[in-house]
C-alpha cells in the first residue's frame, strides 16, 4: 500500500487546508517529473537557493511567479518561424521541451530575485521570521509582572 488517508488528521482541525493541498499535491503523479533538473539550496539559516538547469532557453523563454505561496518557474522556447525554416538540427541532445516547477513556500518566505547565468535560472529566497514569532528572554520575579529582558533570539 503506498498512499497515505491524511483525512483523520483533518476531521478536527480549522485552517489546515494549506498543508491538506500541500499533502495531496506530493502525491500526485503529475510531480514527479525530473524535467528540467534542479537543486534547492540552503546558503545558510535564512537564505536558500533554487537552481535550475535550462539550457537552450532564454530570459524571454522563462517565466517566474509568485503566487499565494506558491513559486511557479515555466519555460518554453519560442521559435522564430523563419529562423525555424532555415535551420534543421540533425541530432537533438537538448530538450528544450517546455516545462513548469511548482514549489510551495512556507509564510515567511520572500522570494528576491531570478539571475539566468551559463544555462542555470538562480532563484534567491529568504525566510524572514517576523519579530512577534522569534524566541523572546522572559523575566522571572515575584511580583507577577514578567517582563521581557531580551528581544533577540535565543
Amino acid at each position: 500500500m503506498t498512499g497515505f488517508d491524511f483525512s483523520p488528521l483533518f476531521r478536527s482541525t480549522v485552517g489546515f487546508d494549506r498543508i491538506n493541498r500541500l499533502m495531496e499535491s506530493a502525491r500526485s503523479p503529475e510531480n514527479d517529473s525530473a524535467y528540467p533538473p534542479y537543486n534547492i539550496e540552503k546558503t545558510d539559516d535564512n537564505h536558500y537557493r533554487i537552481t535550475v538547469a535550462v539550457a537552450g532557453f532564454g530570459e524571454d523563454d522563462l517565466d517566474v511567479t509568485v503566487k499565494d505561496n506558491s513559486l511557479l518557474i515555466s519555460g518554453k522556447i519560442k521559435q522564430n518561424e523563419e529562423e525555424g525554416a532555415k535551420r534543421q538540427v540533425l541530432h537533438r541532445g537538448i530538450a528544450g521541451r517546455a516545462f513548469r516547477l511548482n514549489f510551495a513556500l512556507a509564510d515567511a518566505v520572500i522570494v528576491h530575485g531570478a539571475k539566468l547565468e551559463n544555462g542555470l535560472l538562480h532563484v534567491a529566497l529568504e525566510r524572514v521570521v517576523p519579530e512577534e514569532a522569534k524566541p523572546r528572554k522572559i523575566a522571572i520575579n515575584g511580583d507577577g509582572q514578567g517582563r521581557i529582558v531580551e528581544g533577540k533570539a535565543a
